[in-house]
């Protein structure tokens, strides 16, 4: 230090020395605070997308809904298919969607005929997949037939049984009355069958009607058909 200075504030040697070694640390120590607080470049980061966006899923197929109240036997395909005969415009088969009714068929084939008694059909009941639909079907001969078989009851029933199988899905209690063994009561019991379970699926399903024993079963089964 010049000596004016050490002579102006008095100082010795020794304390000056000390004096400008802690102005020099000062400085020091504040420049570094000065270079570590500039400011500085940050990069932005990377957007990330949301997971549902960034591995989108297939969006579950609906399922469609099954109507209640129809045959197991109709719902996997979802179509029905049934034969609808008779005296309609358009006879023959007919594909359907599956818990559509007899009106659903008489319709698809085009109607029934100008003067067709449909009275006989159950045109709300749910169609069961295989099944044939006769419209108009008249019954004068099979009860004419039965007519002549009732003088002998413990025949056998090869004269009062109908020339043709009777469809249990579409047959009325007249038509059924004509078969061997069955009365109007055992008759209005398969219609009521039908009813409750939406058709026969099978002939095997007679066996299940009240009033119908093995031996019974065995004398209907080549007369009938589902």
């Amino acid at each position: 230090m010049p000596l004016w200075v050490q002579l102006r504030c008095g100082l010795e040697p020794r304390t000056l020395a000390a004096l400008t070694v802690v102005l020099i640390a000062a400085s020091v120590f504040a420049a570094y605070h000065f270079w570590m607080g500039r400011p500085q470049t940050v990069r932005a980061p990377a957007r990330e997308l949301p997971a549902a966006m960034a591995a989108p899923t297939a969006a579950p197929m609906p399922t469609a809904a099954v109507p209640t109240g129809i045959p197991a036997s109709v719902r996997p395909s979802g179509v029905v298919v049934v034969d609808v005969a008779g005296k309609v415009r358009r006879p023959g088969i007919q594909r359907l969607p599956s818990g559509s009714r007899v009106v659903d068929a008489l319709n698809a084939a085009g109607g029934s005929r100008p003067g067709t008694d449909t009275t006989g059909l159950n045109r709300a009941r749910v169609l069961a997949d295989g099944e044939q639909i006769v419209v108009g079907a008249t019954a004068s001969p099979p009860v004419a037939a039965a007519a002549g078989n009732a003088g002998s009851p413990g025949g056998p029933g090869g004269s009062g049984s109908p020339s043709g199988p009777i469809s249990l899905n579409a047959a009325t209690v007249d038509q059924l009355d004509t078969l061997p063994g069955v009365g109007p009561v055992l008759a209005q019991h398969i219609i009521d069958y039908r009813t409750r379970h939406g058709g026969f699926r099978s002939v095997d399903e007679l066996r299940q009607v009240n009033g119908i024993g093995n031996r019974r079963f065995t004398d209907l089964r080549p007369l009938v058909q589902p």
